[in-house]
């Protein structure tokens, strides 16, 4: 069956011009009459494949008028798809490649070998074998060396011709390899190391027959010489370019049997000439030979030998010259003396990093390479831009380099095969890890077609349309509906470009690689005895228990212990610098225990270095931080940065709470809900606290407003369930804060004082009502008192009438009565702070108009009451001081503490809010302004007496951080002062005296004040 060809030209992607009609019939694909056979469709339809059509033709036609046997090439290309997969896609890709096939029509042959089983695409002794052969050395002869070793019997232009013919023809068939696929999908994809190492070997083999070329054009009296060919860069890497310049720093030497004493000069002068030569011979046949990297650069002596390699990388190389080393690799030439090269500067690369200011070099000389690149050039350059292959190189080195010092499996020159090993040691994360090495291989793979089209060194996208749709094309894009292949291709592009420079700054510029580059080498590597040691110059007082810690995070192969081993010598560091080594870093193993299940905790210390200082920080000054992180893991994610910590608002934290307690199926779930919610949020604002990014008074509001939005829920959710036990809802109930609660002074440490005031619904008991309030109020008191891993809330009502003998709820009238015929004046005084926090907001208001007579006295307090509100004070002053106190350092009861600021205050209050409005708050602040303004306070008494109780109130909150439990007391000395003191942001290794000093200052002025206006002495 015949088709008109005209007609379908188009169809398989082919111009109708007479060029391409003349092409088709010169190979024997379209007949005299316009037809083509039906054989020889699925021929063109792999044509239509191709990076270009036309070009593929055109190829196809040379080779045939080039002198191919015409049937044998249409034979093969009809009889064996994977041949035709080969042939057409080097075609369609690569002018320069079908110009060598013009020059040497039998090459063909050459496509029709299967690549290597396994992840070899041409045998590598073939290679190597066939260079060698090309200038007239037998392939298993000793292998060249400079002046020992098989030498050349091709010399001259002659062997440059034939270096160049073999190496095109080796390169041919790589080619053929990499980019068949994408024309004929039966054969596998080529994996783009196994491309690289097929080109690293040709480059090996040709340098090696550059070598023996080079030595065969010695003079006969030249002095003997070994010269080593050291490759870099890719090269030394094995993941070379079809189209890169081969670095390499040469090295020289005598012969093993020179005598001693031989002369230096006449052997590296030799060593020279053999350099040079190779350098020019290779340049000539295949690629440039770059040995610019060696010591002092272009300006340095060409060879060098081991002891002046030495000398150099000891006292003079620059951090990027080590950087530079970690590819280096014995490629040609004396293998012994290679190896003793790579002997010499190993480790002086495995110890760079330990250099000052070497991650800040390396990051230095990536930004001065994106700087120098032109603007009309950076968004099209692959290799140096944003998003380059450059990118990946310089982040996978540097992290290499840095964590490289300890664990030998990171020691490796191949970029991808890095990659893996630090994904694998735990260093970069999974998915990191593949979306990272996915983008390099697609820049890599771009590379390689780019350079393919004519044969050029470039990495430089081309700006014409149909160039970089050949292009794509020849990456297997085709174009689809509207969209070019072109199209299809530069939207991959984007991505990857993201992806590589979004982890780039990611991973290269990651706070942790200062941290652990600044670790001194040898701390890294410690026997037991030294690290106990170490452990107790430290600061740690117990070494031994320290190293049973470590142990225990770091043990096994896990990538979990892998990246401890990552993290932990960095914050050993931070351990030391905080008041309680001991103490955070079992606290650190704790959490990290409680967290090994979850997923993203170590992932994110690992790649956010500021967490993980900030969490060593925060656990070695604070056992409250400890005891709450365990079960809130997810403010961890908060300590990224400082918006994140301090961005919620105590009403957006609250109206979740309330959301989330809600949603709860019972009255248990409802409260565990919002007691969990409110430890993720006293967690919060206790690392805001710990890192000074929350003032003290932002810390009181948060707090109070967490506690009251927990009491909120308790409340809805106990009154939900004893409605449903008792079939009907009987009383209004309101939940009124007292003390601190009510004061909206609440600390870490804080219950929650509260009262209960119930009335009877229209027509309901009222016996039955109350009873069904003391149930809600009761149930309230135990699902906010429960045992839990949250922190408890306990309600304490003890401030109700007739103390813990009263009634827990009251009707309003109940109360009235009891305030009109038996309230104590301290009654009055703790009326001060009522306030409504849940419940019946009207009847809150009604229980608060209701005591405003007796709280605010509108002719104040008779004598009688002052005086037995004195009696009370030096009461509590004298019994409740716990015993073996100071009373000038303890933040509650002591001279000049709370107690004695809130009670002259709140004296104040009672003697003067009938009159002064102002006065009715129930904050100590506000209440001190509110007596500066109506003149009851001197300015400076009211400063004395804000600046006690803020530093009494931050202290208490500081003694709760740093103990985890409610404590009133300064400590006289030891690890506790010290941790209170940093805690309230006193400088690390100062005096924690100072602190105590300035406190005792603030106290004693307070209770100067208090003297003259509570006991008006």
């Amino acid at each position: 069956m015949t088709r008109p060809a005209p007609r379908t030209l188009a169809r398989f992607g082919l111009s109708d011009t007479p060029r391409v009609v003349e092409d088709l019939r010169a190979v024997g694909l379209l007949a005299v009459d316009g037809t083509v056979g039906e054989p020889d469709l699925p021929m063109l339809a792999a044509v239509s494949r191709t990076g270009r059509p036309d070009l593929a033709v055109a190829g196809l036609a040379r080779l045939v008028q080039a002198g191919a046997d015409r049937a044998a090439v249409l034979e093969a290309l009809r009889d064996q798809p994977r041949f035709r997969g080969r042939l057409l896609a080097v075609l369609g890709a690569s002018t320069g490649l079908s110009d060598h096939l013009a020059a040497h029509p039998q090459d063909w042959e050459r496509l029709l070998v299967e690549a290597l089983p396994g992840h070899e695409l041409v045998d590598p002794a073939g290679i190597r074998a066939g260079m060698l052969a090309a200038v007239g050395v037998e392939p298993s002869a000793p292998p060249c060396t400079g002046t020992g070793g098989a030498r050349a019997s091709v010399t001259g232009g002659a062997a440059v011709a034939a270096l160049r013919r073999a190496y095109r023809s080796t390169l041919l068939v790589i080619a053929a390899h990499d980019l068949a696929p994408a024309v004929e999908a039966s054969l596998p994809a080529a994996a783009l190391p196994a491309v690289c190492r097929s080109l690293t070997e040709l480059a090996d083999a040709t340098l090696q027959s550059g070598l023996a070329v080079a030595a065969a054009a010695l003079p006969a009296a030249a002095a003997p010489a070994r010269l080593a060919v050291v490759a870099m860069g890719k090269c030394g890497a094995r993941e070379l370019n079809y189209l890169s310049d081969v670095d390499v720093i040469f090295v020289g030497d005598h012969p093993d049997d020179a005598p001693d004493g031989a002369d230096e000069t006449r052997m590296l002068a030799t060593a020279t000439t053999l350099a040079s030569s190779l350098m020019r011979i290779c340049g000539q046949a295949a690629w440039e030979v770059d040995a610019a990297l060696r010591p002092e650069g272009k300006a340095g002596a060409l060879v060098r030998t081991p002891t002046s390699h030495a000398a150099y990388y000891r006292k003079w190389a620059k951090t990027w010259e080590f950087q530079a080393l970690l590819k280096a690799r014995p490629a040609a030439g004396d293998q012994p003396l290679g190896d003793r090269f790579m002997e010499i500067v190993e480790p002086g690369v495995w110890s760079a990093a330990g250099r000052e200011s070497f991650v800040d070099d390396v990051q230095a000389m990536r930004r001065r390479v994106e700087d120098n690149i032109p603007e009309d050039r950076r968004d099209g350059e692959l290799k140096l831009g944003v998003g380059g292959l450059r990118d990946v190189e310089f982040a996978v080195q540097l992290l290499q380099l840095v964590h490289g010092r300890t664990d030998p499996e990171l020691r490796l020159p191949n970029t991808l095969i890095a990659l893996r090993a630090l994904v694998r040691g735990g260093y970069v994360g999974r998915t990191d890890g593949a979306d990272m090495a996915a983008a390099y291989t697609f820049l890599r793979r771009v590379e390689h077609r780019l350079q393919l089209q004519r044969l050029r060194r470039t990495h430089l996208l081309p700006q014409d349309d149909a160039d970089l749709e050949w292009l794509a094309r020849s990456d297997g894009y085709l174009s689809t509906g509207h969209a070019s292949a072109a199209d299809a291709f530069q939207a991959d592009r984007v991505q990857h470009r993201a992806t590589v420079r979004r982890l780039h700054e990611k991973l290269f510029y990651r706070p942790l690689l200062h941290a652990v580059a600044a670790v001194p080498g040898e701390e890294l590597r410690l026997t037991p005895e030294a690290a106990a040691e170490r452990l107790g110059a430290l600061g740690f007082r117990n070494p031994d228990a320290a190293l049973r810690h470590l142990a225990a995070l770091t043990s096994g192969v896990s990538r979990r212990a892998a990246i401890q081993r990552t993290l932990l010598p960095v914050l050993l560091e931070t351990f030391a610098r905080s008041p309680d080594p001991d103490a955070g870093l079992l606290a650190y193993r704790q959490v990290s225990d409680a967290l090994a299940g979850t997923p993203w905790f170590l992932r994110l210390l690992r790649d956010e270095g500021l967490v993980a200082q900030r969490l060593a920080t925060l656990l070695g000054g604070s056992r409250l931080v400890g005891d709450l992180l365990t079960r809130a893991p997810e403010v961890l994610r908060l300590l990224v940065d400082d918006v994140a910590l301090t961005r919620p608002e105590p009403e957006d934290v609250r109206a979740a709470l309330l959301a989330r307690a809600a949603r709860a199926p019972s009255a248990q779930e409802a409260v565990d809900g919002a007691r969990s919610a409110r430890r993720h949020e006293m967690l919060r604002l206790a690392c805001g606290d710990l890192l000074g990014l929350i003032g003290g008074t932002d810390i009181l509001r948060g707090l109070t407003s967490v506690a009251e939005a927990t009491v909120q829920a308790a409340f809805a959710a106990a009154t939900r369930q004893v409605v449903q036990e008792r079939g009907a809802e009987r009383a209004r109930i309101a939940v009124v804060g007292m003390g601190r609660l009510g004061g909206a002074e609440v600390g870490y440490g804080s219950d929650a004082d509260v009262v209960f005031v119930a009335e009877p619904l229209p027509g309901a008991d009222t016996a039955a009502a109350l009873d069904d309030a003391n149930a809600v109020a009761d149930l309230m008191t135990r699902l906010l008192g429960r045992p839990s891993p949250d922190p408890p809330l306990p309600l304490d009502a003890d401030l109700r009438p007739e103390g813990r003998n009263g009634r827990l709820v009251r009707t309003l009238d109940a109360y009235r009565s009891y305030w009109q015929r038996f309230a104590a004046p301290w009654e009055r005084q703790a009326l001060l702070r009522a306030r409504p926090v849940a419940g019946d907001a009207e009847l809150g208001a009604a229980f608060v108009a209701a005591a405003d007579p007796f709280r605010y006295p509108a002719d104040g307090l008779d004598q009688r009451d002052v005086i037995e509100i004195r009696r009370i004070k030096a009461r509590v002053d004298v019994e409740r001081l716990p015993r073996g106190a100071d009373p000038n350092t303890h933040t509650k009861l002591g001279r000049g503490g709370l107690a004695d600021i809130e009670w002259t205050v709140q004296l104040l209050q009672l003697r003067h809010a009938g009159a002064v409005p102002s006065l009715r708050t129930t904050g100590t602040l506000t209440a001190i302004d509110a007596a500066t303004t109506a003149g009851l306070l001197s300015v400076a008494d009211a400063a004395a007496l804000r600046d006690g109780w803020l530093e009494a109130t931050r202290t208490r909150n500081a003694l709760m951080l740093v103990s985890g439990r409610p404590n009133d007391q300064i400590p006289a000395h030891g690890r506790e002062l010290a941790g209170v003191a940093r805690a309230l942001g006193y400088p690390e290794g100062g005096d924690p005296g100072v602190f105590v000093d300035d406190y005792r200052r603030a106290a004693r002025r307070a209770r100067q004040v208090v003297d003259r206006l509570f006991d008006g002495s």
